[in-house]
This record gives C-alpha cells, sequence and structure tokens, in this order.
C-alpha cells in the first residue's frame, strides 16, 4: 500500500516563516507605493492594510504601529543603498581610498533625500528611538570603519556620530527646501567637512586641504 508522506514538524515551520516574510514583503510594497501615489503622510495601518487587501489587524500585528510600519518601511527601501556601499563598485563600494568611500557614501545619501525624504524623514521622526534603529547602526559602523582605514584620530565612534548628524534627512530636508542650498552645494559641503576631518593640521594648527 502506497502512503502519503506526512510534512514533518520543521517543514511546516519553514513554510510559515516564509509565509510570514512573504506577508511582510507584501505589506511593506503596498506602503511603498503609497508613498509614491499620495506622500508619506498617506501610509497609515488602515491605508496600507486596504492596499494590501488584509485586515487592519495584521498590519498591527506584524509592525506594532505607525512608527513600526515606517521604521520598517525604511529599513526596506535602504537595502539596496547599503549592498551598494557595502558590495557594489567604487568609490561607493568597496575597493577605493576609505576617504573618497566617505565622500561617495554622503554624496550618495544626500541624493536620496530627493527621492525617499519624506519617508526618511517620517521614519526619524515617528521612531520612538531614532537613534537605535539597525539601518543608523550599519551606517555608524560603516563611517567609523572608513575613519579608521583613513588613519582618522580623535574618539572614532563620536567622530562618526557628528558625521551622521549632517545627514539626517530632517536636517537636509530643511537646509534643501527652508534655507535655499542646493543639493549640490550640500554635497559640496559634506566633501569639503570629510576632507576636514580626515586631513591632519599641521604644526602650526591649521588643516590644508
Amino acid at each position: 500500500m502506497n502512503t502519503i508522506p506526512l510534512p514533518r514538524a520543521d517543514d511546516a515551520h519553514t513554510a510559515e516563516r516564509c509565509d510570514a516574510a512573504r506577508n511582510r514583503r507584501l505589506l511593506l510594497d503596498a506602503a511603498t507605493l503609497l508613498v509614491g501615489e499620495r506622500g508619506v503622510d498617506a501610509v497609515t495601518m488602515e491605508a496600507v492594510a486596504a492596499r494590501a487587501g488584509v485586515g487592519k489587524g495584521t498590519v498591527f500585528r506584524r509592525f506594532g504601529s505607525r512608527g513600526g510600519l515606517m521604521q520598517a518601511l525604511l529599513d526596506h527601501t535602504e537595502r539596496e543603498f547599503q549592498e551598494a556601499f557595502m558590495t557594489g563598485p567604487p568609490p561607493l563600494g568597496p575597493g577605493a581610498d576609505p576617504v573618497d568611500r566617505l565622500i561617495a557614501f554622503g554624496r550618495a545619501r544626500i541624493a536620496l533625500v530627493e527621492v525617499q525624504g519624506e519617508l526618511l524623514r517620517a521614519a526619524e521622526a515617528s521612531s520612538s528611538n531614532r537613534f537605535d534603529v539597525p539601518a543608523r547602526a550599519v551606517t555608524h559602523t560603516h563611517i567609523e570603519a572608513l575613519l579608521r582605514a583613513a588613519d582618522v584620530g580623535g574618539d572614532l565612534p563620536l567622530v562618526a556620530h557628528s558625521l551622521m548628524a549632517s545627514l539626517e534627512a530632517t536636517l537636509v530636508l530643511h537646509q534643501w527646501r527652508n534655507l535655499g542650498y542646493t543639493l549640490d552645494r550640500l554635497a559640496d559641503n559634506w566633501s569639503d567637512l570629510v576632507r576636514r576631518v580626515a586631513t591632519p593640521p599641521t604644526t602650526d594648527g591649521r588643516t590644508v586641504l
């Protein structure tokens, strides 16, 4: 007699995890479409649920709150950027001088604000602790590693935090939209800032660029 093998417990667990990952991706894709169509303020738990064709409770169970959703959406949209600076071509990716990589990183981050600045701003504002999120931790580790590779002196963890502050979406959007600085000017200023940080002072205390 032929028997039909029963699914093993670990197979069922794997299938459940795949379903959870697929549902998470469905919800994040729905949120991304809403941002593109109606702006970040349209991204509510109810709107995402309706767009994804699921109940509102599903969104709350997955993300907990709008802040959790926004942070997950930010992490979702940042993966390509992270792949670019971690494994992509130079100067943003490996293979270039660390100072050139750091300059390319900031320029790319500032350029990204033009595309998804409102999403970045909303994620920063809606998180209960926007300084303790995975995307920020990856950025901090990357900047600190480049500073160390460039033989920059000082308290590198704090130097990395200081550099990151000038790239925060809330500040860049304010400088661009409210103060009238162009994104190119902000990018050039980032390059100048990095070179000043990375260039040791002369014997008379001046920094030669």
